[in-house]
């Protein structure tokens, strides 16, 4: 059998072996690239089309593929095989989108299409950053002209130390206190994504600086594998690029037409209809005849040269004059106003507005039946916390169809989430699932750093006891050669036309979360720490109009939301609380609550009555509850016999109060002294070895003698040893007892 043998290229990678093969598996197309790092096996191919679209983008799709084969299991859907992939397998394809994209030539056209699959998965560690390697070595010895290499990790920090590619028990248990992703190329950073614990700017840097040079020998590797097997990049054909000649001329009359004026229009829309009357203007002079013939043309030709102009124009006044599009400075932040509790059906909600930036979050509490099921092929578990990014097209004043939620949404929903996880109570001191939603209502740059505020707002209004309240920024920059300007609080033409959107979310002590991207070939770390400092300025500038409206969480959660009580049971009890068939807990839960039920005996109680949840604790605690000799109880007579009266003192438990310890007077009659349903107080005066209960009167001891037990423990006698030795015991008691 003649098995190819392909090329394979191996380095050690954060104590573990990480393996390259080629030319073995998927050799149609053309990059195709296995990568194996501990029992993680992922397969990543490249193609591109022979020709360009008719499209003024990169038309570029990253797909990441999970199978569940890869953990030994088949799918849990109704058809047994994988749908739409999970959220965190979207992420991950965002994450090798991010950090290949900015690396294609700028004019390229032709339709790429980027394919992973996880084959193998060790559920130790994250397969998405070998991934990216794999997708980065698949892209540079193809034929697809890409600037790369680039590499890919995750970094931990445990016990004041970086850890590459923590494990996920590290990351969930919550050992490590940073969890950041990023990809780099020989010289510079590409992409950061991180979730931190309040960690300060420097260590934030430190994480980067680390990766990087853990880094350096997979970018070495990807170049040998370059030098060795490469193929020769294919050409392509660019669209007629604007002429140089037409950017000058719209330069020139934009400027003669003062479009620097226009450029500083307040407000997003007048601004933009301000620079198209500079824009007609121009071209109206340059093209007087709309009907003549090759007009139309020209006009379009006119339009693109315009747009550059502009962005020349805008750039110029950052970099030179420190001036922004809407007159601020690079540091200014935009007026903040704010308002909570403005949802009076809602649990929490608050509106954070940032000059034309506004988000309505909202904060809702749920019981654990409320949670959600991760179902990837990481660690299984349920998420508590949910946080929902939604931006509908009224939000920038668009006509758009409605369709389901997009690879944008849940990416800056996932942000805004892990900026505010960390800030939470633990489900011990606050057992709720909790879900907020960030409804953007306007936007015009940062709508996900104002979800984080609003959210933070909206989790206080509903009296969640968040550790430290929570603030986002994103910031830009402007670079020309060594020339460049750190802007804070972008707008959206300022993200559109800057060369990066690095957001950063965080308290007033640290950092909780960040994300960069970039549209040029990286930045260096000393531009990001300045980034970061300028940031943490914002941030807290932020903080400060917040909590002029809500310093604090609220000291009671809101009337609508349930109400939950919390208690522990033994385990062996669990069983006694849930009952035959589930029928026990049905009738708790018919009282007007809702219960779970841990299988560490934890029972949580839901209810909307307050009063409801204390009636079903104290049903379930009288269920688990263990028999004390001498303990006094509140009991309710059951049933009255002729020697006696049974009395329940828990739910399923009664005890045995003889007629001798009825009165301290000779009692001829039960009925004389008790009724069935009174309610009276009694004491437990001992257990016989078959379990059975002998009541007293507390209020009679001293003054009534004590029955005496057999085979038990305590005073007293039986409780039911049969009619006959009852009566007996009835009939031989002493005349006098006193």
């Amino acid at each position: 059998m003649n098995i190819p043998e392909g090329r394979r290229y191996q380095i050690s990678l954060g104590g573990r072996d990480l393996v390259l093969e080629t030319g073995k598996y998927a050799k149609q197309v053309s990059g195709s690239i296995i990568v194996r790092y501990g029992e993680n096996v992922v397969l990543a191919t490249a193609q591109m089309n022979d020709q360009a679209g008719d499209v003024d983008f990169l038309p570029l799709t990253v797909e990441y593929e999970e199978r569940h084969y890869a953990i030994g299991k088949i799918p849990g859907s109704f058809m047994r095989r994988e749908g739409r992939p999970g959220d965190q397998a979207i992420l991950n394809g965002r994450i090798i989108d991010r950090q290949i994209r900015p690396l294609f030539p700028k004019d390229l056209r032709n339709e790429i299409q980027v394919i992973t699959t996880v084959l193998s998965a060790d559920q130790i560690s994250d397969p998405g950053p070998i991934t990216a390697i794999a997708v980065s070595a698949a892209l540079t010895v193809s034929d697809i002209p890409w600037d790369g290499p680039t590499a890919c990790a995750n970094v931990g920090y445990i016990d004041g130390h970086y850890v590459l590619n923590p494990t996920f028990q590290q990351l969930e248990s919550g050992e490590s206190s940073l969890e950041l992703t990023l990809a780099i190329t020989k010289d510079a950073v590409l992409m950061v994504e991180a979730r931190a614990d309040e960690l300060p700017e420097d260590v934030m840097v430190g994480a980067i600086e680390f990766a990087q040079k853990e880094l350096a020998p997979v970018i070495a590797l990807i170049e040998q594998m370059r030098a060795d097997i490469g193929q020769e990049k294919q050409g392509f054909n660019a669209p007629v690029d604007v002429s140089q000649a037409d950017v000058t001329l719209m330069q020139t009359e934009a400027e003669a037409a003062d479009l620097r004026s226009a450029i500083l229009t307040s407000g997003k829309h007048a601004r933009g209809e301000a620079i198209k009357a500079v824009r007609n203007s121009i071209i109206e002079k340059n093209v007087p005849n709309t009907e003549a013939e090759g007009a139309t043309q020209r006009i379009a030709e006119l339009k693109a040269a315009f747009g550059k102009a502009e962005q020349k124009i805008m750039r110029k006044m950052v970099i030179a004059e420190r001036l922004r599009t809407d007159g601020r400075s690079p540091t200014d932040i935009r007026p903040i106003w704010i308002e909570a509790g403005v949802l009076p059906s809602a649990h929490g909600s608050a509106v954070f507005t940032r000059g034309e930036t506004q988000v309505l979050g909202v904060t809702t509490l749920g019981t654990g039946r409320d949670n959600r099921l991760i179902d990837d092929l990481g660690i299984e578990s349920t998420e508590t916390f949910l946080l929902h990014y939604n931006f509908p097209p009224y939000s920038t004043g668009e006509v758009k169809r409605l369709r389901g939620v997009s690879r944008r949404e849940l990416g800056h929903g996932n942000l805004a989430r892990r900026a505010l996880i960390g800030m939470l109570p633990s489900q011990d001191e606050f057992p709720y699932v909790i879900r907020v939603v960030g409804e953007v209502l306007e936007s015009n740059g940062s709508s996900s750093m104002a979800t984080v505020c609003a959210g933070s707002l909206s989790l206080m209004d509903a009296g969640v006891p968040l550790k430290k309240p929570v603030a986002g920024i994103a910031m830009g920059l402007v670079k020309e050669g060594d020339s460049y300007a750190i802007l804070s609080d972008i707008l959206g033409s300022e993200d559109a036309l800057g060369d990066m959107d690095f957001k950063v979310t965080g308290t007033r002590e640290g950092v909780t979360a960040l994300q960069m991207d970039i549209k040029i070939k990286g930045i260096t770390s000393d531009i990001m720490k300045e980034a970061l400092n300028q940031a943490k300025a914002g941030r807290i500038h932020i903080l400060g109009q917040m909590e002029q409206v809500l310093a604090a969480p609220r000291a009671e959660i809101s009337d609508r939301a349930p109400r939950i009580m919390q208690i522990s049971i033994p385990t062996d009890k669990i069983g006694t609380v849930i009952g035959p068939g589930g029928k026990q807990i049905r009738e708790l839960e018919a009282m007007g609550a809702t219960i779970e039920i841990g299988e560490d005996g934890t029972v949580r109680i839901y209810s909307e009555s307050g009063d409801a949840a204390k009636r079903v604790a104290k049903t379930i605690e009288g269920l688990t509850a263990t028999i004390e000799i001498g303990k006094v109880y509140e009991g309710r007579v059951a049933k009255l016999m002729d020697f006696g009266a049974f009395v329940n003192i828990m739910p399923g438990t009664d005890g045995l109060l003889h007629i001798s310890q009825i009165a301290e007077e000779r009692v001829e009659n039960v009925s004389d002294y008790l009724k069935e349903g009174d309610i009276i107080t009694v004491k437990v005066n001992g257990i016989d070895n078959r379990g059975k209960i002998d009541l007293i009167r507390p209020e009679l001891e001293g003054k009534v003698k004590p029955r005496r037990m057999e085979g038990g423990s305590g005073g007293g006698g039986n409780r039911d040893k049969g009619s006959r030795d009852n009566n007996r015991d009835r009939n031989n008691r002493p005349r006098d007892r006193r």
